[in-house]
């Protein structure tokens, strides 16, 4: 049987629910393997043995038993994996839902520099072909620049990397934990380790 896509909604929905990037709880779940343990922000994975070429993981938050679960060996090898798609299910995006009554969001008028923390929803207005860079610790890295706006105004976001594709003009987006800095006198709205892109409503 194939527990792929189960396990897929299952690490997104953790994601959702404990404010963790899926990427960095993916990656987690690899250094769980090689060391025994890994922490994922306020996530703590375990790594319980394997069983039939599955991995079994324990992940707790502050010592409480929050799911253990079982992921596919060669599953964790797997690369270029597009964990943005990862998030657009009916169960993640419940989550989400009865998350946002919980969050207080800005609007975009009130962003300033040096702000942080910031939850937001927007319309994403304008986006940009995704552009390879080399960054000045000279990585190479793709970015996309992308407008977004709300009825009180307009600010860029740069998406980087496995994100760069994340977004379309027309979608209905929510940010969580992203960060506002300035250049040339331009907003921006960045988004760290830690923060989350979700789609909420995808342009038609």
């Amino acid at each position: 049987m194939n527990r792929q896509p189960a396990t897929i909604e299952h690490l997104a929905f953790l994601s959702a629910r404990h404010s963790v990037h899926l990427e960095d709880l993916f990656q987690c779940l690899g250094s769980a393997v090689e060391n025994g343990k890994s922490r994922c922000q306020t996530l703590m994975i375990e790594y319980r043995g394997s069983i039939k070429n599955e991995a079994i993981f324990l992940a707790t938050q502050e010592s409480v038993v929050i799911s253990q679960f079982r992921v596919d060996e060669d599953f964790l090898k797997r690369g270029n994996l597009r964990f943005e798609n990862w998030m657009d299910t009916d169960k993640v995006r419940r989550q989400i839902k009865r998350q946002n009554a919980e969050k207080s969001y800005a609007s975009v008028k009130e962003l300033r520099h040096g702000m942080k923390k910031i939850n937001i929803r927007a319309e994403v207005f304008e986006t940009t072909a995704p552009s390879h860079i080399q960054t000045r610790w000279g990585n190479n890295a793709v970015v996309t620049n992308v407008i977004i706006g709300d009825g009180t105004g307009k600010i860029r976001l740069c998406l980087w990397n496995e994100r760069a594709n994340a977004v379309s003009k027309g979608d209905t987006i929510q940010i969580t934990n992203a960060s506002v800095s300035s250049y040339k006198g331009e907003r921006l709205l960045r988004i760290g380790k830690s923060g989350i892109v979700s789609v909420l409503n995808r342009a038609k």
